[in-house]
């Protein structure tokens, strides 16, 4: 979660660019003396100097802007490639946006308000039952449609899982 305010964020973006820019540009002994300056103690003797240069502008980017949420976090550290990592954040998106039994969801569509009633079987809205969210807006619209879109569930609001909140 961001610890700086966005009107901050711009005012300070040119000069952490600038920043990062003459990191680069350092030798390792220069980066090594950097780290010792930002972490008050020597750097690992190990870290080429591309790690070198990756971690200190990521401590400069986390400090002027703020760090990555727990959530993310979590995720990250549990990704054994960026593959996994970006597999794992769409699945923690989907299950956020899974709603529980009995759950009404309403949209107007066209001046008329729909109410779309979540079962454990499916979605009941107008004396049927569909499978998916999708298949009731396809039934409300005549078009295609994310039905989790199109009901509200991506813009944000997260419903809790099967009794979880």
């Amino acid at each position: 979660m961001a610890r700086v305010k966005i009107a901050t964020q711009a005012r300070e973006r040119p000069s952490l660019d600038v920043e990062i820019a003459r990191l680069r540009d350092l030798d390792v002994g220069a980066l090594r003396a950097r780290w010792e300056s930002a972490h008050c103690k020597k750097a690992p003797s190990h870290l080429p100097r591309h790690l070198l240069f990756r971690i200190l502008a990521y401590r400069l980017q986390t400090d002027r802007l703020g760090d990555l949420d727990t959530e993310s976090r979590n995720i990250l550290d549990r990704s054994s490639s960026p593959e996994h990592a970006s597999s794992r954040a769409a699945d923690a998106n989907r299950r956020a946006n899974t709603v529980r039994a009995g759950t009404v969801l309403g949209r107007e569509w066209n001046g008329q308000m729909h109410r779309v009633a979540v079962m454990a079987d499916g979605f009941a809205w107008n004396g049927a039952t569909y499978p998916s969210l999708s298949k009731v807006a396809f039934a409300i619209t005549g078009t295609r449609w994310n039905g989790p879109k199109f009901f509200g569930l991506r813009d944000g609001q997260r419903l809790g899982i099967g009794g979880k909140t």
